[in-house]
C-alpha cells in the first residue's frame, strides 16, 4: 500500500492507496507547530482507528504547500514507516512541461492536479482547487501547463468580511436561495456564495478566451467545490479526489527513484 499526503494551508488529506485504488481517506488540520511524535501519533491513530495494518505501507509520498510542516512530518514518516518519503518538487518526474516564468514557484498542489486531470480527461483544461486560496489553472490539448490564477478562497473572503465590519457576523457557508435577502445573515450568503460563483465563472470565461477555446475541460476539486459548482453550469466534472490521485500518478512514475530510498539502503 501508498500512503499520500495532500498538506494545505487548512488541512492534510491523507489516501492510502492499493494501486489505484483508494482503500481510506482521512482530514486531519494543518498545524506547523506540531512535532513529528505528535504527527507519528495522530498518523498512527488513524490506521488504528481503520483497522488497517501500518505495517503493509509500502512508501509515502507528499505533496506540500506548506514548509514550515515539511520536518515534522517527513520525520513522523520515517519514525512510522522507516523510509523516507517521496516528496513532489524539483526533479520528481510528472509528465507535465511547466510554462511558468519560474516552475519552481508553481505550487506542488497545482501541478499534482494537473497530472492527474491531464491523465483522467485530456486537454485543454482548466482546473479550479477550491482551497484556503483557490486556484485557476489551465493545462493545453498537449498537456503543457500553461500558468493560471490564484484567488482568496471563499472561507478567507468570509473571514475577511466578519473581521473588517464591525457589525457583521461570522456566518455558515450555505446557499440562501436568493440574492434578495430580508436579513443581515442571509445577506452575507448571498453575498458570499453567489458573489464568488460570479468570479468563478469570470475568470473560467477569460481563461477560455485566452486559450482560444470554448471546449475546454472544467474540473473543479476541494472542500468546497460541490458548493460552488451546484450553481453554475461552467463547471463540468467535480472531482473530490483529484489531488490524491494525482499524487499515485506521479508516484507510479518516479518507482524507481522511489525504491532506492529505504532507510540504511545504498
Amino acid at each position: 500500500m501508498i500512503l499520500v499526503f495532500d498538506v494545505g494551508n487548512s488541512n492534510i488529506v491523507l489516501g492510502l492507496y492499493e494501486g489505484r485504488e483508494l482503500l481510506n481517506c482521512w482530514r486531519i488540520s494543518t498545524d506547523k507547530d506540531k512535532t513529528s511524535d505528535e504527527y507519528s501519533l495522530m498518523i498512527h491513530q488513524l490506521f488504528h482507528y481503520s483497522n488497517v495494518d501500518i505495517k503493509k505501507v509500502e512508501d509515502v509520498i507528499i505533496s506540500s504547500v506548506v514548509p514550515n510542516i515539511m520536518y515534522s512530518l517527513e520525520h513522523a514518516t520515517r519514525k512510522l514507516f522507516n523510509i523516507d518519503p517521496l516528496v513532489v518538487g524539483p526533479g520528481i518526474k510528472t509528465g507535465i512541461n511547466i510554462k511558468y516564468d519560474n516552475p519552481k514557484q508553481v505550487g506542488a498542489d497545482r501541478i499534482v492536479n494537473a497530472v492527474a486531470a491531464f491523465e483522467k480527461y485530456e486537454g485543454p483544461l482548466i482546473i479550479v482547487d477550491f482551497g484556503t486560496a483557490t486556484t485557476f489553472c489551465a493545462v493545453s490539448k498537449e498537456g503543457v501547463y500553461l500558468g493560471g490564477t490564484i484567488s482568496p478562497g471563499l472561507k478567507i473572503s468570509s473571514d475577511a468580511l466578519f473581521q473588517r465590519a464591525a457589525k457583521l457576523p461570522r456566518v455558515e457557508l450555505v446557499k440562501p436561495g436568493k440574492v434578495i435577502c430580508k436579513n443581515t445573515v442571509n445577506s452575507m450568503q448571498a453575498g458570499i456564495i453567489y458573489g464568488y460563483v460570479g468570479l468563478v465563472e469570470y475568470i473560467i470565461k477569460k481563461m477560455k478566451s485566452e486559450l482560444n477555446t470554448k471546449n475546454a475541460t472544467v474540473v473543479a476539486t476541494g472542500g468546497l467545490a460541490t458548493l460552488i459548482a451546484s450553481e453554475t453550469d461552467i463547471i463540468n466534472v467535480v472531482d473530490k479526489y483529484l489531488t490524491l490521485e494525482g499524487l499515485i500518478i506521479i508516484y507510479e512514475r518516479n518507482k524507481e527513484e522511489a525504491n532506492r530510498r529505504y532507510i540504511g539502503q545504498d
